[in-house]
C-alpha cells in the first residue's frame, strides 16, 4: 500500500513538472512571438523603404547600362566594317538586339515613378515614427512642460483628423479607380492598373494615422512631451560641437 502511494506521488510530481515545463515553453514562445511581431511592426516602413530603393536603383541601373551599351557594339562593328564584314555584322546584330531591348523598356520610367510614389508615402509614416518631420516649435518650447504636452495633444489631434480625412477620401478615390479599371501608363501591358499604384495613398496615410495614435498614447501616458519633431537648430549645434572637438 505504501509502495503504491509512493508511486502515485511520484507520478503526480512528474505530471506537475511536465505541466510546468509545458507552460514555461508556451510562455517563452509567446514572448518570443510578440517580440518578433513588435520588431516587425517597428521596422515595417524601413523594410519597405529598403525594398523600394533597391528596386528603383536596380531598374534605373539596368536601363542606363543598356541605353549606353549598344553604342559600344556599333562602334566595334564600324571598326571592323572595312576589315571583316562578317565580324562587323555580328557586332551590329548585337547592338540592334540591345537597342530593341532599350526601346521596349519604356515601362522602366513609369515603374520608377510608381516606386518613388510608394517611397514618398511610406516615408511619411516613417518620418512620423522617428520624428523626422521638421517642426516649428520655438514658441512652444518657451512654455512649461505640462503646457507643451497639452499643445502637443491638440496638435496630434489635428494631425489625426487630417490623416483620417485623407485616408477615407483616398479609399473612395481608389474604389472609383477600381471600378474604372484603367491601366497604368506604360505598365498596363503587364496588367498593372492605376489603382494598384494609387493604393499607396490610403495605405500611407493609414500608417501615418496609426503612428500619430501611438504618439497620442505616449503623450497621454506622460511618456513624451512633444510630437517628437526634428530640431534642425539642435542638430546644427551638435554638428558644430562635433566639428570643434575634432
Amino acid at each position: 500500500m505504501a509502495r503504491a502511494t509512493t508511486q502515485l506521488t511520484l507520478l503526480r510530481g512528474t505530471w506537475l513538472i511536465a505541466d510546468s515545463w509545458r507552460l514555461g515553453v508556451l510562455s517563452v514562445s509567446g514572448d518570443y512571438f510578440m517580440n518578433a511581431i513588435r520588431l516587425i511592426w517597428d521596422r515595417f516602413e524601413e523594410g519597405f523603404i529598403v525594398v523600394l530603393l533597391t528596386l528603383m536603383t536596380l531598374v534605373t541601373f539596368v536601363y542606363v547600362i543598356f541605353n549606353n551599351f549598344y553604342t559600344f557594339f556599333y562602334k566595334v562593328g564600324e571598326y571592323f566594317s572595312e576589315r571583316s564584314e562578317g565580324v562587323s555584322e555580328f557586332f551590329y546584330t548585337i547592338g540592334d538586339f540591345i537597342l530593341d531591348i532599350v526601346q521596349t523598356m519604356t515601362w522602366s520610367n513609369a515603374l520608377t515613378k510608381a516606386l518613388f510614389a510608394w517611397l514618398i508615402f511610406f516615408g511619411l509614416a516613417y518620418g512620423v515614427r522617428i520624428g523626422g518631420h521638421i517642426g516649428v516649435d520655438a514658441l512652444v518650447k518657451l512654455a512649461s512642460r505640462s503646457t507643451q504636452r497639452i499643445i502637443a495633444i491638440i496638435a496630434c489631434l489635428f494631425c489625426l483628423g487630417y490623416a483620417g480625412l485623407i485616408s477615407v477620401a483616398s479609399f473612395e478615390w481608389i474604389n472609383t479607380l477600381m471600378q474604372a479599371s484603367i491601366g497604368a501608363d506604360d505598365l498596363g501591358q503587364f496588367g498593372v492598373k492605376q489603382w494598384h499604384i494609387g493604393m499607396i495613398v490610403p495605405i500611407g496615410f493609414t500608417m501615418v494615422f496609426i503612428r500619430f495614435v501611438e504618439i497620442l498614447v505616449r503623450l497621454i501616458r506622460h511618456q513624451q512631451v512633444g510630437l517628437g519633431l526634428a530640431d534642425e537648430a539642435a542638430d546644427a549645434m551638435k554638428l558644430s560641437e562635433t566639428e570643434e572637438s575634432k
